[in-house]
């Protein structure tokens, strides 16, 4: 059971502050039952409700400094999403991001930044569904880095960009 003041990760809602665990006093609520109240770290207007004993979304403890910092020096080494049916690409993007895996998530990262330098230069778009997957993905992972590793997300983002671009590169050497 979590605790007051623990970070989470919360389903796709990426990092969540535990405010609270409480029995809810409200109309459908059972007040014998214990829930977790979560503020989500990307977003300050928003508030989950979430019954202590839920198995229908995923949720797991931010991961410790120690393990962010073996995976952060990991990055290049991640292989790279490999996408199994381009019929089915958006869902299997949703799975990664449903399942709260980061090296699934890392993984899945490189493919998009690979797949957007592909396609621009051959002179076309990356794609909305590309692009909305890409951020969200980056956007959990800069979030959790940054509760981990105790830095401020515009200092994870830069950490992070830096260990894509050198990941990037280190893929360039192995072809």
């Amino acid at each position: 059971m979590y605790q007051k003041g623990d970070y989470v990760v919360y389903g796709t809602n990426g990092p969540c502050l535990v405010t609270e665990v409480t029995r809810l006093h409200m109309p459908g609520c059972d007040g014998k039952r214990k829930y977790y109240v979560l503020r989500p770290v990307n977003s300050d207007k928003s508030t989950i409700y979430s019954p202590v004993d839920n198995d229908k979304v995923s949720m797991r403890k931010v991961m410790d400094r120690q393990t962010a910092e073996h995976v952060v020096d990991q990055i290049p080494e991640i292989d790279v999403l490999s996408v199994s049916s381009e019929k089915f690409r958006e869902e299997q993007y949703k799975e990664i991001i449903r399942n709260n895996d980061v090296c699934e998530c890392i993984s899945m990262v490189k493919m998009l930044l690979q797949r957007r330098k592909k396609r621009l230069e051959q002179g076309r778009k990356f794609t909305t569904v590309d692009e909305k997957y890409l951020r969200e993905a980056e956007s959990i992972l800069c979030s959790e880095f940054s509760i981990a590793l105790d830095q401020d997300p515009d200092t994870m983002d830069q950490i992070l960009r830096s260990r894509f671009k050198a990941a990037g590169s280190a893929v360039k050497e192995k072809v």
